[in-house]
């Protein structure tokens, strides 16, 4: 049976599984799911997935609703090697410091630079929140120090993968404007790296810089 991914293009988080099927050649069948529309709210939607999130997966009696989980799992069940996110226990601790890093401090910080939506708007950002992204993009700035991938390989991993997919978009929406040369170098090596960054990612992640850029409004 084919794997489902109920999905939208403009979410990062959707975007980073897209990106890591493509990397271990999975061929997912897409849902589209249009929060603006809804559709995440109807009841054979929430009958899925009571959260009404996405990315939602479903693997026969399998589903999943976190990005990451989902990423980790089909890599772990479908992968030809364990490249992406390795067995040894080092290893992958240091792939999994980075994707709690990106769970726990960069994505809640971008999440928290706006009230929730609202009437299609986003609130304008307080210097607090901006400033508290910018010491995150920093302390990852200083993580990649001497790295030519975010886990410390010299080859790209899920960790990447997820990062790439939420950086990009930060990029795309004008918050990546300070000096951060390690990580302008780790985006410019992902974007030249990964299969299919541009159909999946890149084209995506422009469009919802775009989104955010168009909705933050004055208050």
């Amino acid at each position: 049976m084919p794997v489902d991914l109920y999905y939208m293009p403009l979410s990062p988080y959707c975007r980073s599984v897209l990106l890591t099927a493509r990397a271990i050649g999975l061929e997912l069948n897409l849902k589209t799911i249009n929060l603006m529309t809804g559709d995440h709210l109807k009841p054979e939607f929430v009958a899925i997935n009571p959260q009404h999130t996405i990315p939602t997966m479903v693997d026969g009696d399998l589903v999943l609703w976190e990005s990451r989980a989902i990423c980790t799992y089909l890599i772990s069940q479908y992968g030809k090697d364990d490249s992406l996110y390795p067995k040894d226990p080092k290893a992958r601790a240091k792939v999994d410091a980075i994707l709690n890093f990106d769970l726990g401090t960069l994505a809640t910080r971008w999440k928290i630079l706006f009230n929730p939506l609202k009437a299609g708007e986003l609130s304008k950002p307080t210097q607090k929140s901006v400033d508290d992204l910018h010491e995150a993009l920093n302390w990852l700035d200083g993580f990649l120090s001497h790295k030519k991938f975010a886990a410390g390989t010299d080859h790209i991993t899920v960790a990447d993968l997820v990062l790439v997919s939420n950086v990009s978009g930060y990029e795309a929406a004008g918050f990546i404007i300070h000096d951060y040369p390690n990580l302008h170098a780790w985006l410019k090596r992902c974007k030249e790296t990964i299969d299919g960054y541009e159909e999946l990612n890149g084209a995506h992640a422009e469009k919802f810089g775009e989104f955010v850029k168009s909705k933050i409004t004055e208050k």
